[in-house]
């Protein structure tokens, strides 16, 4: 299931650090996790590098609704191998999620989903 909503930021190890110290004393209490994750990135250019704007109009395609690889070649009118490359890196940042499936009469087809209904950037250039 989709968490709430997914922060994507810069900051530094000490800004991860107190995240957590934060999340871990809020379980303890007995409060409920809202389903609200954050990304870290130590470097602005590195996040916009990760998050590039081809990937970013990809997030958006599949915060619409999930959609195929090749529903997103359609839409995004580009390559495949570079629609695929872009899943898998905001596969392994966390921000997409994928998912093998039968497609009868073709094999298989590759269904990608957002990790969260909403997803915000937030990058502090100082």
């Amino acid at each position: 299931m989709a968490k709430n909503k997914l922060t994507v930021r810069t900051g530094t190890a000490e800004d991860f650090f107190a995240l957590a110290k934060d999340a871990a004393r809020r379980m303890d209490g007995g409060e409920r996790m809202q389903g609200t994750v954050t990304l870290l990135f130590d470097d602005p250019g590195r996040m916009f590098a990760v998050l590039s704007e081809e990937r970013r109009r990809l997030m958006r395609a599949v915060l619409r609704s999930p959609q195929t690889l090749a529903q997103l070649t359609h839409v995004l009118k580009r390559d495949r191998a570079a629609v695929t490359k872009d899943v898998q890196m905001l596969e392994v940042a966390g921000l997409v999620v994928t998912q093998r499936e039968p497609n009868p009469g073709h094999g298989v087809r590759t269904l990608v989903a957002p990790t969260a209904r909403k997803i915000e950037l937030v990058a502090t250039l100082a």
